[in-house]
């Protein structure tokens, strides 16, 4: 079953530091893995930073010796020594300047492939996780994870990764650079990383909890909207408006109340960074100032030890902004970790069975079901459905029905037994093969970006034209395809804007048609029909229905007639099995169902 510690843990900001260490331990081998492949681009990488890094660095000291050695030269007619320092340093700028610039250029590149490789890895889990994934986990945070969170990752690898890489390398070269020319300036610059070190850690521990808040805040942002505007008809419909805008701003709120934390955590620490920074430079030039006086300290390199103490706190700042896109980042990737550590509750079969011409015989076999963490939905039952019978289940909302019809179609695995296909277990069923012998028609009929032929060729894609239009008129739908603005090259739009949900109905029909399975289940598949409709489509459900096996949940019991066998289902328990008239003629549960039919007709 899944694996949900990931799912509900990261969404909360009060997590304890075993869950933490947990989250961080499966981010880092989602990192590790996307960054094995890259191993020699990086190493490339880091090479050309090194190298840019330690031409910008070479700057203060050919400074120093500039004046020190060049000046003094100069005053004796011998240019050399200040025209190679001069040179020495326009040459190493431009050095700088245009490796920088290659590594921009490669790191980039690194960004991109990391970014492409988690989007595929999303994109292609969320696909083959199962159903009770997607019934659990809510379409705004799939959303998240593929906009907020990915973006977060983006901006942390396009910009921080490398304000990180190259400020570290440019403090470590500095204080390098400090300590060779003038050792005793270099104690005063390791006594100030005293009171850096503590402002950095308070700076950290302050500030993770506030970027996770952040993270979440503006994940139920997002949620909220998408929910929003997903369900914008049920919200219209009953006037959810005042409240749905009451708390989307209390949403709205407590996201600029976290990021107004974080503003007021940067306003101390970044000031306390400045003045850590200038009054080391003060000490420094105050300290080399008496040493130059007595004739200690050249004064060319007092300049070069004052230009590295000021370059040395330089980076510090942008390395706190990496720290902030960091944590952002590192949220985001915990979350991401979470939806690709989950493992599907229906798995593929390690040994799948082929099933190369099913007839469409159904046996459950001591069947039980139950979901994961919940109760029992269908208790320990027997059944068996010969193949090219169709059966109707009919009961209350709740009952069972769409659970069994799922059990079926292999969305769920049953909790005990076993569900076979001629005689099979579906667990060892081949996944081709079961998706192409048993197919299920819903009543929500989604229909795809693209055109009206694109949508009935998802039955079987390699379905030529005239075999669409075959399917298209068994099932009745021909006529309506003509009539539409460029008939069977119509672009439906997004949800199907062009055509009305009968004809949606229809369409789902003619893809299940040339789809051809052994199995079809039709789980409410006409209630968004009305009676004159849903009389119109008997013809094509008669069609539609001949030589297979055939499954068909239904309220309506117009629907119920063309069945060859009546489930009666009520809490799980089948309490009702046989034909539609020998059901309507006794006096159970069916009849007074058909009964109570019959007189809203009248």
């Amino acid at each position: 079953m899944t694996t949900t510690t990931g799912v509900t843990g990261e969404e909360r900001d009060d997590l304890s530091q075993a869950e933490s260490k947990a989250l961080r331990g499966r981010s880092v081998r989602l990192l590790v893995s996307l960054l094995r492949p890259l191993r020699k681009q990086i190493a490339l990488t880091l090479l050309v930073v090194i190298a840019s890094t330690a031409a910008q660095v070479a700057g203060p000291t050919l400074v120093a010796i500039g004046i020190d050695q060049g000046i003094p030269a100069v005053a004796r007619g011998d240019w050399t020594p200040i025209a190679l320092a001069g040179g020495a340093f326009v040459v190493l700028s431009v050095a700088g300047a245009l490796l920088i610039g290659r590594y921009r250029v490669m790191q980039a590149r690194i960004s991109q492939a990391i970014l492409f490789e988690l989007r595929r890895r999303v994109f292609r889990q969320t696909q083959a996780l199962s159903i009770e994934f997607h019934e659990s986990y809510t379409s705004g945070r799939i959303i998240s994870r593929q906009t907020s969170d990915l973006d977060s990752i983006r901006e942390l690898l396009d910009e921080g990764i490398s304000n990180l890489v190259a400020g570290g390398f440019y403090t470590l070269f500095t204080a390098i650079a400090l300590v060779s020319i003038d050792p005793q300036s270099g104690l005063i610059l390791a006594v100030a990383l005293i009171p850096l070190w503590f402002l950095t850690r308070w700076f950290q521990k302050r500030s993770q909890k506030l970027f996770r808040l952040t993270r979440v805040t503006s994940a139920r942002l997002i949620v909220q909207f998408v929910e929003t505007m997903t369900g914008i008809r049920a919200v219209q419909a009953f006037r959810k408006e005042p409240q749905n805008a009451t708390r989307f701003a209390g949403a709205v709120e407590a996201n600029r109340d976290a990021n107004a934390r974080v503003f007021r955590l940067f306003g101390t620490f970044d000031p306390g960074l400045v003045l850590i920074g200038n009054v080391t430079v003060a000490a420094v030039l105050l300290f080399g100032g008496f040493r130059v006086a007595d004739g200690v300290l050249e004064i060319g390199t007092l300049l070069a030890v004052v230009l590295y103490v000021r370059r040395f706190f330089d980076p510090l700042e942008e390395l706190a902004m990496f720290y902030n896109g960091y944590q952002s980042a590192s949220a985001a990737l915990e979350k991401i970790s979470g939806v690709l550590d989950e493992q599907p509750s229906v798995a593929d079969p390690t040994r799948p069975i082929d099933l190369r011409e099913p007839r469409g015989h159904l046996n459950f076999d001591d069947v039980e079901f139950a979901y994961a963490s919940g109760p029992q939905i269908l208790p320990r039952f027997d059944l068996d459905i010969p193949a090219g019978q169709t059966i109707a289940l009919v009961g209350s909302t709740g009952a069972g029905k769409s659970t069994l019809a799922k059990l079926i179609s292999r969305f769920y695995d049953p909790s005990h037994g076993e569900v076979t296909l001629d005689g099979i277990d579906l667990r060892t069923l081949a996944p081709d093969d079961l998706r192409s012998a048993i197919v299920m028609v819903t009543q929500e009929a989604y229909l795809f970006s693209g055109t009206v032929a694109d949508n009935i060729a998802i039955g079987r894609p390699e379905a030529t034209r005239a075999e669409i239009v075959r399917a298209a008129k068994a099932v009745g739908a021909h006529e309506f395809i003509e009539s539409l603005p460029h008939g069977y090259d119509t672009d439906v739009n997004k949800r199907g804007g062009r055509v009305s949900s009968g004809q949606r109905q229809l369409l789902s029909f003619a893809r299940a048609f040339i789809a051809d399975p052994a199995v079809l289940i039709l789980d409410e598949a006409t209630a968004s029909l009305d009676i004159p409709s849903e009389r119109a489509v008997q013809a094509a459900l008669q069609t539609l229905l001949a030589d297979r096996t055939a499954v068909i949940i239904a309220h309506r019991l117009s629907t119920v007639a063309i069945a060859d066998r009546v489930l009666v289902m009520e809490k799980g328990h089948i309490v009702e099995d046989g034909t539609p008239d020998a059901l309507i003629a006794g006096t159970g549960r069916f009849a007074t169902l058909h009964t109570a039919w019959r007189d809203s007709l009248a």
